[in-house]
């Protein structure tokens, strides 16, 4: 008993099954969770350590390079790089892709481990290992700001509004960015101290000793134990004005508020300011929980902003900065609407060519498969996003393929005199192998997508997992469901008018088909040397293509990357800031969507915020640097504001490095990086200024600038020993006398209700003190207590240095980037650049190398990654069609078709003007499968007419082409027809791709038709 056996003689068993699986699909299709791509794991670390003072070189030597040695010590390490600053170290640390999501925290324990028994580091050094929120994005959020209030203020709304997201179903984490940290800060005279006899030290350690909060113990009173709590802590800032200072030797006392200014202020410089649309403001950073809907908590967050705003004091303002949840929306509509669009064609094409009644049987297929497809999504985990959506549409004109096959081949049957059931029964027995075959192969093909072990791999592993469910669920119903109701609505069919007109149309083709197959099969050899020849200019053709890895996002929303040269203080930063912000006011700003322009913009100055996109890659935080992100009125606006912006800054700020641009696509990245390695820093910058030269002069780049930066001034304080021993001071005098002057000492903490704030003790306007001025700083003697003026014991020397040294694999590299314009092309840029480095790089030093970075090694990296397992996927489909057919030369004719889709592919990208990337590529991957479901489906039915008449032999090869010349060319039609809206609507991401399959299976259909006949007369010697 068959599948359709069982299907027509257990029909209520059959129909309950399937009523339960649409309704369970339905069901869960609202549960699903929705993002814009399928969620992949960031395999990144990041390694801080503190080295206060240090210069880069010291900590390149004593604390980065020791800390790479442990990371080196991995097994499952792929790439460590650093950066060494001043007085910080930055390890990354990116593992392997095989490293599954649940080893890694395993490795990250171990790494851990590691570097607490480091103990050949600096004192005071504490490498401290960041692994936790890699790869979270923060896709919704809002800016608080405020007409009149202050930051601390401001802060205490922030967490109020904080401590109601975070219970927001769907909320993982709330962050807030552009917090202002307090402190109480006690400014001094050095002068005065002079006078009074007092010294910085005297007075740091009688304010610490006085600030204690500690246990006195307990003693025991009768039957009782009775703690002990010693006064001592300062309770409010007048407690602390109020703190005796002993004056003298004669024992005198005054108090600090006579001796110092105290006050509570906000830490100078800050580490990161907020602005929203040009106002000062909090930003509060909403991540989804996993599997979750972002939708929903995206409709949530509104509903709460709604009822919250209302009970804001006045002069508050709560509004959205980045909405990722309303971009998902849009594009999760989008896909939907092109998935309803893509039914809704395929079904009129079966209609329209099957008649009403067998069209409408075929056609009920595709809303089964769907739900069914669906269902089980929900049990696999697999939300819906643009990937599985995509695939899902890529889906639907190959899941009909199998219904019209078993369908034609019933009435086929019928038309020989069969009865309807066993007609069915009988299709079943001879298709359900071939299909099944033909169905596993065109799912084999997408197969290495999923063993990717790569970015990409992650992202587009659903395709395969979506596209399988899809493809089996259609050959399980084609000859379950569509044969039983094939026998059920069968009615003797009555010709109409439309009916005779597509019957004559069939026939006229189907005569025209069979005298082309006759003319082909008497010129075997100019058929195969003509398919060969197109094959080879196809190839030619495909070097001509130019190449773009993966487009930029189509997200309304720009961002502006701001770096001032290495020094500058963050006030500078702001300023800048500030006059492209009044720029946009002024030019871009607009209400009207119709208009190109710019609705919102928020500012980060001194660090970037939250990760709020997947195509988001935050900047190392330094005063000098801003990040800015831009809301445009519409996807199709991005380019004209980019454009304003960029001739703007250029104009504005020429010494500034300024870069504006789409979030990136693909997991982002700068497209073109260039690094080069080496160990003299002299050396290393003299070739980038070569190389930058050069891609300055290549049309295309633009904000060109290399990752160590120009040379920064900075003063070493050269202690004269002779000097400094006669005066009894020593070199950590010196440094204590600078460091109070101007960082100031923590003395203590301050606590207020449940915050808490350092005491800093600082010499007034230390830290704005000029050079000239420093030379005067008193430096006291811990030995006899007496003040030397600094420039009695030491001299400052300027010294220029590079502000950063980075490194790649343990080897110092610098890195030279460059942004594109609109017109320019990466690969095209590095076609241009590689043989003139290359001929560089024989005039270096030894020991100097350079590689390839950016779109080029990251096309190389995913695609390789996926070529991989290419091979694998084809022993499999060469397996299949060994089991199929167990014949060596069908299994050749059958893999022969392949590169037929390759002509279309090209010749379809090269008409329609688009590159060749990782989308084509896997439209071209798939496209193989579509085009070799083709061919098994015809070779089978050579076979069987052969069986069946073997003494004809050509008219049995003839007539099997013409039976399955209509199934062959609905399926293909069908499939094209079904992307047509994936390629209206998909956008750059997905245009590749739907020319691929489109025009690639429309040629290679048509070359299949009559190549697979020739080739299989040919190897079979049938004349």
């Amino acid at each position: 008993m068959n599948i359709t056996e069982f299907s027509i003689k257990k029909s209520r068993i059959v129909m309950s099954i399937l009523m339960m699986v649409l309704i369970t699909g339905a069901i869960s299709y609202s549960s699903l969770s929705r993002d814009s791509m399928p969620p992949y794991t960031v395999r990144v670390a990041s390694i801080v350590s503190s080295f206060p003072g240090a210069s880069p070189q010291r900590v390149e030597n004593l604390v980065t390079d020791k800390i790479e040695e442990v990371a080196l010590e991995l097994p499952e390490l792929k790439k460590v790089t650093s950066t060494s600053r001043m007085g910080l170290s930055v390890v990354n640390v990116e593992l392997k892709m095989d490293v599954s999501p649940n080893k890694l925290q395993d490795v990250w324990d171990r790494l851990r481990l590691k570097l607490e028994a480091l103990n050949s580091l600096p004192s005071g050094v504490k490498p401290n290992l960041q692994d936790e929120g890699i790869g979270e994005v923060f896709g919704i959020v809002m800016g608080l700001t405020s007409d009149g209030f202050e930051y601390d203020q401001m802060k205490e709304v922030a967490e109020e509004i904080k401590n109601e997201l975070i219970m927001l179903d769907g909320a993982a984490k709330v962050e807030i960015n552009g917090i202002q940290k307090q402190q109480i800060l006690i400014e001094y005279d050095n002068a005065k101290l002079q006078r009074l006899g007092i010294s910085q030290e005297t007075l740091k350690q009688q304010i610490a000793s006085t600030n204690i909060l500690a246990s006195g113990g307990m003693i025991h009173v009768d039957k009782h134990r009775v703690v002990l709590e010693p006064s001592g802590n300062f309770d409010d800032l007048e407690g602390l004005r109020s703190l005796l200072i002993p004056v003298g030797k004669e024992g005198g006392m005054l108090y600090l508020r006579d001796i110092a200014k105290i006050k509570k202020s906000y830490v100078d410089p800050s580490r990161q300011m907020v602005f929203v649309n040009g106002d000062k403001a909090l930003t509060l950073h909403v991540s989804l929980k996993d599997g979750a809907n972002i939708i929903a908590l995206g409709q949530s967050v509104d509903q709460f902003v709604n009822d919250y705003i209302d009970g804001l004091p006045i002069g508050y303002n709560l509004e959205r900065v980045s909405s990722l949840d309303q971009y998902i929306d849009l594009k999760i509509d989008n896909f939907v609407s092109n998935l309803v669009q893509s039914i809704l064609i395929v079904f009129a094409v079966m209609l329209i060519f099957l008649g009403l009644r067998m069209g409408l049987i075929i056609a009920s297929l595709i809303p089964i498969v769907t739900i069914a497809t669906i269902f089980i999504m929900g049990m696999l985990d697999i939300g819906i996003n643009q990937i599985s959506l995509a695939a899902l549409i890529m889906a639907l004109g190959m899941m009909v393929d199998n219904g019209i096959v078993v369908a034609e081949s019933i009435m086929v049957k019928v038309d020989q005199g069969e009865k309807i059931a066993r007609a069915a029964i009988l299709s079943c027995s001879e298709l359900v192998i071939p299909l099944l075959i033909s169905t596993l192969t065109t799912s084999v093909a997408f197969s290495s997508f999923y063993l990717a072990k790569s970015v990409m791999g992650d992202i587009m592993g659903p395709l395969f997992v979506v596209i399988s469910i899809s493809l089996i669920a259609s050959w399980f119903v084609s000859l379950s469901v569509i044969t039983f109701f094939c026998v059920v609505f069968h009615r003797e069919a009555k010709a109409t008018r439309w009916s005779k007109t597509l019957d004559r149309m069939f026939d006229q083709m189907k005569q025209k088909y069979y005298g082309i197959i006759g003319a082909a099969l008497r010129h075997k050899k100019s058929v195969l040397l003509a398919t060969v020849v197109t094959f080879m200019m196809a190839l030619i053709l495909f070097s001509k293509l130019s190449f773009v890895f993966f487009p930029d996002s189509d997200r309304n929303m720009i961002t502006l990357d701001l770096q001032l040269p290495e020094g500058m203080r963050v006030g500078e930063t702001e300023k800048v800031i500030h006059q492209i912000e009044d720029y946009i006011d002024s030019t871009l700003l607009t209400k009207e969507v119709e208009q190109r322009g710019v609705t919102a913009y928020s500012s980060y100055i001194g660090e970037g915020p939250s990760s709020y996109d997947l195509g988001y890659t935050a900047d190392e935080p330094n005063s000098n640097y801003a990040h800015m992100l831009i809301n445009t009125t519409s996807f199709l606006a991005n380019r004209h504001v980019i454009e304003m912006l960029d001739k703007y800054c250029i104009r504005a700020f020429p010494d500034a490095q300024i870069k504006v641009r789409m979030l990136g696509g693909g997991g982002g990245g700068t497209p073109i990086e260039i690094k080069v390695k080496g160990k003299d820093p002299e050396q290393l910058s003299r070739i980038s200024s070569a190389i930058k030269t050069k891609l300055n002069n290549i049309n295309g780049t633009k904000t060109i600038k290399d990752d160590w930066g120009r040379k920064s001034l900075k003063y070493v304080v050269h202690v004269r020993s002779d000097k400094a021993l006669e005066a009894k001071i020593s070199n950590e005098n010196i440094a204590n006398a600078l460091n109070s002057t101007l960082v100031g000492y923590n003395v203590g903490e301050f606590r207020e209700q449940s915050n808490s704030y350092p005491i800093d003790l600082r010499e007034e306007d230390g830290n704005h003190k000029l050079v000239d001025e420093l030379k005067t700083i008193l430096v006291f003697s811990s030995q006899t207590g007496k003040p030397v003026p600094l420039e009695q014991v030491a001299e400052m020397v300027p010294v220029w240095e590079y502000p950063k040294i980075t490194r790649e694999n343990t080897k110092r590299t610098i890195t030279i980037s460059s942004e594109l314009t609109f017109d320019g092309n990466a690969a095209q840029i590095m076609a241009q650049m590689k043989p003139w480095i290359q001929q560089q790089s024989k005039t270096w030093p030894r020991g100097y190398s350079y590689s390839v970075g950016g779109e080029e090694e990251n096309s190389a990296e995913n695609m390789m990654a996926v070529a991989k397992y290419i091979p694998f996927s084809f022993f499999c489909i060469l397996l299949l069609l060994m089991l199929q057919f167990n014949s060596i030369r069908k299994m050749t004719m059958v893999v022969a078709t392949i590169p037929l889709g390759v002509i279309g592919m090209v010749a379809g990208l090269f008409v329609f003007n688009n590159p060749f990337g990782f989308m084509a590529f896997l439209g071209m991957i798939s496209l193989a499968g579509i085009v070799i479901n083709n061919a098994i489906v015809l070779v089978d039915r050579i076979d069987f007419e052969l069986d069946a008449d073997p003494k004809s032999r050509v008219e049995a090869v003839i007539e099997a082409c013409v039976q399955r010349f209509r199934p062959i060319i609905l399926s293909t039609l069908t499939t094209v027809m079904g992307l047509i809206p994936l390629y209206l609507n998909g956008g750059e991401i997905w245009q590749p791709m739907a020319i691929t399959i489109m025009v690639g299976l429309l040629f290679g259909t048509v070359i299949t038709l009559v190549f697979i006949p020739v080739v299989y007369c040919s190897l079979y010697k049938i004349n």
